[in-house]
């Protein structure tokens, strides 16, 4: 596939509402779920309380059905307002719906992903990486053991809400750990591997202001394989 096709189908290009199948899957996001053009919840692979204790079923019913649904319906509303707009030729209108589009369609897509990362530990939950994506590991950060701490670290220093990703410079072929600020999406050169979601959503119902706790239990659940996969697209 040309580079140019390539970047037409990014993770931004995947926001837009009726983004075809085939660019959500160059973009890594083939779990992403649309309706007649419109952005839907996806389902789990696994139940809500699979992944206990790492993480409570209540906190994954309430993630998943609330917080990522509320993100999915902002989306639409804002894409409908947009496609208004976009008709009335009001510009101003366009540019000031753009910040609830990438708010909107960012918590969508990387709460997708997010569901992807994670398993039960029956269905390989918690192993650690293998084949290329583990050499690429080592040889960035020394060791599994070191990229932890590393991607720790990351996740402390987010002052508010955000998120953790190990991502893959689609340019250099290199990983590296980033972060980023509420809901804004993994886009441009990188492409997402793996991200931990830093909102107190996310834990505190289980681990209050305790989130180095949340962020140490995560990795029991971890889903290698779905990191892998989007490492050797």
């Amino acid at each position: 596939m040309a580079a140019s096709m390539v970047r037409s189908c990014s993770a931004r290009a995947a926001l837009r509402a009726g983004a075809s199948p085939a660019c959500l899957r160059t973009a890594g996001l083939g779990g992403m779920s649309f309706s007649r053009g419109k952005a839907t919840l996806p389902a789990l692979a696994y139940d809500y309380g699979a992944l206990e204790p790492s993480i409570s079923g209540k906190i994954m019913e309430l993630h998943h059905k609330g917080h990522h649904n509320a993100y999915v319906t902002g989306y639409n509303t804002a894409i409908e307002k947009l496609q208004e707009a976009q008709h009335e030729n009001d510009i101003a209108a366009q540019i000031a719906l753009k910040p609830l589009i990438n708010f909107n369609g960012g918590g969508h897509l990387n709460h997708t992903l997010f569901w992807e990362n994670l398993a039960p530990k029956s269905s390989g939950g918690g192993e650690p990486p293998s084949g290329a994506l583990a050499k690429a590991i080592n040889e960035a950060y020394g060791s599994f053991d070191d990229f932890k701490a590393k991607f720790v670290t990351a996740l402390m220093s987010i002052q508010g809400s955000g998120w953790a990703w190990l991502v893959k410079d689609t340019e250099t072929g290199r990983i590296v750990i980033k972060t980023y600020a509420n809901q804004d999406p993994v886009v441009g050169q990188y492409a997402p591997l793996l991200g931990v979601d830093a909102w107190e959503h996310a834990f505190y119902l289980q681990y209050q202001n305790r989130k180095a706790e949340y962020f140490k239990a995560i990795w029991e659940v971890m889903n290698w394989k779905a990191a892998e996969k989007r490492f050797g697209s």
